[in-house]
């Protein structure tokens, strides 16, 4: 008797279920839906068996990088060895992937499922997850759902393995982009000056030149010996510089008005700008190449190696491909149209831009287009898988390009394989030994320089402390100074009264003094008065 089990992958942990007896063909019928629909029927068809919740956010991230890889983790492989029956044979597991199915079969030998029922089921435990789960919660699976989801999508921006090649599929875009747009805006620019001065479109041919001369002379009437200099500086020519000043003279164009001069002016400062980005572009362009694909660009160039990336989506798509797709890469409607028709299929696609092609005769185009295919193969193998790339292979495989070449057309034996790469691997062991050298030199600066930062800030805080530390000792000190001047004034002060009252209190003494002397005397008058005035007065 097989006993079927589900794994669900959840951003909360694993969960395994024990699905009941259950006929699988009545589970997709419509009877059978409804019940996965409803939860009091879902129940009944499902039982949980273990829950393993994640540990951190750390964890659950590298449990859905190693779920999404079809890698088995070491949480799952102990859920499943844990909880399910020794007996593997009578076993059957349910999974929603094929990939990690896989790898449960090949490394834990049980028998996995997918799609069918299975995925009826998985449906249903996705929907009432949190109400299969106890002590979760709908809020909490979705907070946890979301955050797994951030954490996934930036681990995967941030470990992009082409984030390099996207740089360069993009300058390359733009680099076609603005050759295209350029082109029509020169183009623009000699017809509506070529009505006032014709005869400058057969003297210059180059739309930057051209663009740049009628800025410089404007109105033609108005050109004269002393800007014969400057027409020099512009074309790089003597001769033209003089042909032009002549051609001023006696032009048929029409003459010009001052407005349509200044627009005229204005639209081409905008194609020279557009020139000049356009160079930048390009040294850039080729900055990116020589440091994510320089064996590559060594031997057919910065433009046509970052076409090849372009077409292929990443430098390690093209370095799966094998020769012949290389070959034919960017003739695909050509390929499909001989297919079709059965005609002769195309020899080589973009790599014809390179300049061993236009060299090799025409009986020979096919031959070298092969063989540079390869090359080209094994240099963008080089690139995308070495630890520090170098040009060194690349300078290699384009002189075996040439020597290919010189044989087709004087038939002298180039050098064997072998002994070129012999060479090129001793090379490109000094060159990466020196380049690792030179790293290692600018990452002990670059903590040097950090080190000497922290220890200037630590100073700097240090002083600041001691500042802080001394401005507070110093308010200590004072404090005590103005608490004792304080305490003096204060018992001075009553000192001071003190002496008052009792320089006060005497003289008051004095005056009781002097009133009870005056009392006997007034009583001495008034008696001698009475014995002045006697009884016979009356």
């Amino acid at each position: 008797m097989v006993l079927p089990h589900v794994l669900f992958e959840h951003a909360a942990g694993y969960a395994l279920f024990a699905l009941r007896q259950a006929e699988e063909v009545a589970l997709l019928l419509p009877p059978g839906e409804e019940s996965v629909l409803s939860l009091g029927k879902f129940l009944g068809l499902v039982r949980l068996v273990a829950f393993a919740p994640f540990r951190s956010a750390q964890c659950a991230l590298e449990n859905v990088n190693a779920v999404s890889e079809g890698i088995l983790h070491e949480d799952l492989r102990l859920l499943l060895e844990t909880n399910l029956p020794a007996k593997k044979k009578k076993v059957l597991l349910g999974v929603s992937d094929a990939k990690i199915g896989a790898a449960i079969q090949e490394e834990l030998g049980y028998q996995c499922q997918t799609g069918g029922v299975i995925a009826e089921i998985t449906r249903g435990i996705r929907l009432h997850f949190p109400s299969l789960i106890k002590g979760l919660t709908a809020q909490s699976a979705s907070k946890a759902q979301l955050g797994l989801g951030h954490s996934y999508s930036r681990a995967k921006v941030k470990f992009n393995v082409n984030r390099v090649d996207n740089m360069i599929i993009q300058s390359i875009s733009l680099l076609d982009q603005l050759d295209k747009d350029i082109n029509t805006f020169s183009m623009r620019v000699r017809e509506w000056y070529g009505y006032h001065f014709p005869e400058l479109i057969k003297i210059v041919s180059d739309n930057y030149t051209y663009c740049r001369l009628a800025k410089f002379i404007g109105n033609r009437k108005e050109l004269s010996e002393e800007s014969l200099e400057g027409l020099e500086e512009l074309v790089m020519d003597n001769a033209k510089a003089q042909a032009i000043l002549d051609g001023s003279r006696s032009s048929m164009g029409l003459g010009i008005g001052a407005l349509d001069l200044i627009n005229i002016e204005s639209f081409s400062s905008r194609v020279i700008s557009l020139s000049e980005y356009r160079k930048g572009l390009q040294e850039y362009l080729r900055s990116k190449m020589s440091q994510v694909a320089p064996s590559l660009s060594a031997l057919i160039g910065e433009v046509v190696g970052a076409r090849l990336i372009s077409h292929a989506g990443s430098l390690t798509n093209l370095a799966k491909y094998p020769a012949s797709t290389v070959q034919i890469l960017g003739a695909e409607k050509a390929l499909f149209r001989a297919l079709k028709t059965r005609g002769n299929t195309p020899k080589y696609g973009l790599i014809f831009h390179s300049t061993f092609i236009g060299r090799a005769a025409a009986k020979n185009k096919g031959r070298i287009s092969r063989y540079l295919a390869n090359k080209c193969t094994i240099a963008s193998r080089i690139d995308c898988f070495s630890e520090v790339p170098t040009s060194v292979f690349g300078d290699k495989l384009r002189e075996q390009v040439e020597e290919r070449l010189a044989f087709y057309e004087t038939g002298e034996p180039p050098r064997k394989n072998l002994e070129v790469m012999k060479e090129a691997v001793v090379e490109a062991t000094e060159v990466a030994a020196e380049i690792k050298r030179k790293l290692e030199k600018k990452e002990k600066k670059k903590r040097k320089r950090e080190q000497k930062r922290l220890d200037a800030l630590a100073a700097a805080a240090e002083e600041t402390e001691n500042s802080v530390l001394e401005t507070a000792a110093e308010e200590n000190e004072v404090e005590p100074k103005k608490k004792k001047r304080k305490r003096q004034e204060a018992e001075s002060e009553p000192a001071e009264n003190g002496l008052e009252e009792e320089e006060a209190t005497p003289k008051k003494k004095k005056k009781k003094k002097a009133t009870a002397e005056e009392a006997p005397q007034e009583e001495g008058r008034k008696g001698r008065k009475k014995a002045r005035v006697g009884p016979g007065d009356d």
